[in-house]
């Protein structure tokens, strides 16, 4: 069976047949929505029922996404010049005690001490009369000479290590005699030694410290005044002793 046919009818006027028909004259209006543009905006005091329907529609604005025209990274710039230092601000306070640190492990051994040694005691067994105003003292008998510093034929010790130096006189005085003994440093006496005329003979001892010089001298000088000086000795007995030794050189003071 054959589908119906739809005809369709255009008729073609011309311009001028429309009034001749009856039909209206009016433009033409869409009747979903307002005309575009409107004939004049609302006021702002015009009542939301009079305004037209596309005042309430949102407002589209373009973007665009500047993302896509970003180029590429470029190269780092030459570094500036370093700017002036600022004021130094005020002290902080005291931070807390930290932790106390594992011990060190130890050293290596040090170089051995140099310790100097210096020391010197001679004596005499003879007795010893003074025959002039001043007299050296000689010794005959050596007990200990480091390094040979002393000379007993001219009964003088000479320094070769300078600082301080501990030195002892001991004499046995003579019956009726007076005995007048100096400690000399080179020219000049340091101390005494000095017993009066007695009847009985006496041990009579004298002992200093001294700082000496290099090249510096110790001796022993017997003094004759008005009378004899003497001082007693004997040939098996050691009665007259001078003694001397370093307790600190110069470069450790």
């Amino acid at each position: 069976m054959a589908a119906p046919a739809l005809m369709v009818l255009v008729l073609v006027l011309p311009a001028g047949a429309w009034p001749s028909l009856g039909l209206s004259r009016r433009p033409c209006v869409h009747c979903c929505c307002p005309p575009w543009p409107p004939a004049a905006a609302p006021g702002p005091h015009t009542p939301l029922s009079e305004q037209a329907p596309w005042v309430g529609l949102p407002r589209v604005r373009p973007t665009i996404d500047i993302s896509i025209l970003k180029g590429e990274k470029g190269e780092a710039g030459a570094r500036g010049h370093a700017g002036r230092s600022g004021k130094e601000g005020p002290q902080g306070s005291r931070g807390l005690q930290g932790h106390k640190g594992q011990k060190g492990q130890m050293g290596f051994p040090g170089a051995p001490c140099q310790h100097a040694h210096v020391a010197f005691s001679v004596g005499r067994r003879e007795g010893l009369h003074s025959v002039e105003d001043f007299q050296a003292m000689p010794f005959d008998m050596e007990l200990v000479n480091l390094d040979g510093t002393f000379d007993l034929a001219t009964g003088r010790f000479r320094c070769k290590v300078p600082g301080i130096y501990f030195l002892s006189l001991h004499v046995h005085t003579w019956n009726f005699k007076e005995a007048y003994l100096h400690i000399m440093l080179d020219q000049w006496p340091m101390a005494v030694l000095y017993a009066q005329p007695s009847e009985r003979s006496l041990m009579q001892a004298q002992s200093l410290l001294l700082p000496l010089a290099a090249s510096s001298t110790v001796w022993v000088r017997m003094f004759h005044r008005d009378q004899d000086s003497a001082i007693h000795g004997e040939p098996g007995d050691l009665y007259i002793t001078f003694s001397g030794h370093l307790v600190k050189p110069a470069s450790e003071l």
